[in-house]
């Protein structure tokens, strides 16, 4: 195999773990849950806003070689800074790696019910420091050891799931009504802000994995060189619509029973795996699971706590002491569990997520059209997006 085709399947893997995490396994197992039959319709909402749209703001932070300073000040420096900042909170200690830990928690609490939430979240806390503190390994580590492992067991869910099911319940739905559904809950995976932040790791492992080998100082080496992270990207999008699309088949075979036993969102994967796989069989798929929100706890970890580095801090305090000070607002945000830490974070991306994919696509076509209006339709897209959300 050549080195450029061990880097483009490396890096696919690597991207689909630091994308995967928790609100992945949430949200598409509890949309074919409500969705029943009809769940194709829910699905397709989810698959734009959950897969489409974030791929879009990867491959346009590529254009912007990684920079989200320059991709955000493009609404104003004060504004562009503020908003990144903002989304760096939900994406870090605030919001989504909390809510990884609380998903691990959930998943693995049917089979450990002693578990205390703030020792799990302790020892998490310490194992993503451990894992994160050196940086240059992290996207080696997801492309090679944890991305195979977690996909294998997913898959073998789901074919689990579909060669085995009760048949999907009957909704009283329109299909107007799914699809709206669907992409409101592609909202909540929040791979959109993940995507602004991730990017820059990306690069910085592809140039580190393909060394020499591409000159892209040259106009013919930056072409190869984005060409490469256009295929990265686009088996990392296949692999991700695969599984949603899978979890929310399975899920929709499977609505009554779990209806009938009232499962939370974030116990339905436990519930599902114990039923269709047995008791190691659902161990190995928790654990599977658990260490998908690992992996993207990691990476967001490394992402936030070099971000207060350099842009909050301005480098007063190293990596390290960064990084402790980021695991130690997770660990305080873990304890509100995980549907706390969901009703506490939904209001805010109702209403900002519409506004960044705006901006995405605005940038996009500055990039590839010089178009240059953005602050006036972002303006006017948050204001109705604000009202819509009120009403």
């Amino acid at each position: 195999m050549g080195k450029q085709l061990k880097v483009i399947l490396s890096t696919g893997f690597a991207m689909f773990s630091m994308f995967f995490g928790a609100g992945n396994v949430v949200f598409p197992l509890d949309l074919g849950r409500t969705a029943g039959h009809m769940n194709f319709y829910a699905i397709a909402g989810l698959l734009i806003t959950a897969v489409g749209v974030p791929f879009t703001g990867l491959l346009t932070m590529f254009l912007f070689e990684g920079n989200y300073t320059k991709f955000f000040e493009r609404i104003g420096k004060v504004p562009g800074f503020v908003l990144a900042a903002f989304i760096m909170a939900l994406i870090g200690p605030f919001y989504a790696m909390p809510r990884c830990i609380t998903l691990s928690f959930s998943t693995l609490q049917m089979y450990l019910p002693g578990m205390n939430l703030f020792v799990f979240t302790l020892v998490s806390c310490i194992i993503l420091y451990l894992f994160t503190v050196k940086r240059r390994k992290i996207l080696d580590l997801l492309g090679t050891v944890l991305s195979p492992i977690l996909l294998i067991a997913l898959v073998v869910l789901i074919i689990k799931g579909l060669m085995s099911h009760p048949g999907a319940p009957i909704f009283d739905y329109t299909k107007s009504a799914l699809f709206v559904y669907g992409l409101k809950e592609g909202y909540l995976t929040m791979d959109l802000m993940g995507a602004f932040f991730f990017s820059i790791v990306i690069l910085l492992g592809l140039q580190r994995g393909l060394g020499s080998q591409i000159d892209t100082a040259t106009k013919k080496g930056r072409k190869k060189f984005f060409s490469i992270t256009l295929i990265s990207s686009a088996m990392a999008a296949f692999l991700i619509a695969i599984v949603y699309t899978g979890f929310s088949y399975v899920t929709s075979f499977h609505a009554v029973d779990l209806n009938q036993v009232l499962a939370q969102k974030d116990t339905i994967l436990s519930i599902l795996s114990f039923r269709l796989l047995g008791l190691y069989g659902g161990i190995l798929a928790n654990v599977a699971v658990s260490l998908a929100c690992l992996t993207t706890a990691i990476t967001l970890a490394a992402v936030f706590a070099e971000f207060i580095q350099n842009e909050i801090f301005r480098n007063k305090f190293n990596y390290r002491t960064c990084l402790i000070i980021t695991l130690i607002l997770t660990m305080a945000l873990s304890n509100l569990g995980f549907m706390g830490i969901i009703k506490m974070g939904m209001p805010i991306l109702l209403i900002c997520y519409p506004v960044l994919i705006l901006i995405t696509f605005l940038n996009l076509a500055y990039k590839l059209f010089g178009f240059k209006p953005i602050k006036i339709p972002v303006l006017i897209a948050f204001i109705i997006s604000l009202i819509f959300y009120l009403r």
